[in-house]
């Protein structure tokens, strides 16, 4: 259910120090300067960063290609938690209290669940008309599926590679049907029995997930736990 809309790594623990810069200069001198250039726009990025700013303008050029090259980095651009991302799990919280209520994990889990699988609302599947069909979850339209289908790319990982296809998808009327449909099929079916009863435990959510096969994608635990994980410190007075 993974799809190829949000495949980024997930990370509110990403390292800025770990964004390649341009190279410039030539020989000895010029890799001094290119050194000295790389630890300023490193400092200009993360303070950027780590004030919250959402003003670009305030950034050199070189500056803003480099908090782009952050964006490509992490999990649909989402790295770290501005107003945008606020916003949307603002938007989905009523909905997250309820499946949440359901599943017996802590609301932040199951929005967590839907920033990972919608790119934090910014990467959502559509209807042909280009329309949200609010699945959030990202989960697929099986034989047994009686509503609206929607058609859209996905990454499944088989065989030890990825591949890409097109698959159909549940599309729902609302936010409140896509949350209340997501919440049925993971305490209707056993094999996200690890899941449930989670709390606000995000390794034990995740790992429930993963184990039952809501993805193919092996490293999809991962991923769920650390956006969990940061979503949950937000909480925290």
């Amino acid at each position: 259910m993974f799809t190829v809309r949000n495949e980024a790594r997930a990370g509110a623990d990403f390292d800025i120090d770990a964004i390649a810069l341009p190279a410039m200069g030539q020989g000895q001198g010029g890799e001094r300067f290119a050194d000295q250039w790389s630890g300023q726009l490193q400092s200009e990025v993360r303070d950027f960063i780590e004030n919250g700013s959402d003003n670009w303008a305030s950034l050199s050029p070189e500056g803003a290609w480099a908090r782009q090259r952050v964006n490509d980095a992490t999990l649909g651009g989402s790295m770290p938690y501005g107003a945008d991302q606020q916003a949307f799990l603002d938007s989905i919280a009523p909905y997250a209290q309820q499946a949440a209520a359901k599943l017996g994990v802590a609301p932040e889990l199951v929005a967590a669940h839907a920033a990972l699988e919608s790119g934090w609302g910014q990467h959502p599947l559509t209807r042909a008309d280009g329309g949200s069909n609010h699945n959030l979850f990202g989960i697929k339209a099986g034989k047994g599926w009686q509503g609206e289908v929607s058609r859209a790319l996905t990454t499944e990982h088989l065989d030890g590679r990825d591949v890409k296809r097109t698959e159909s998808f549940r599309a729902y009327s609302g936010l409140q049907d896509a949350f209340a449909d997501y919440a049925q099929l993971l305490a209707g079916n056993p094999r996200y029995r690890g899941a449930l009863g989670a709390g606000s435990n995000a390794q034990a959510f995740a790992q429930g997930l993963a184990q039952g096969g809501y993805a193919t994608d092996p490293g999809y635990a991962d991923k769920l736990q650390k956006v969990a994980a940061g979503i949950l410190a937000r909480k925290k007075p």
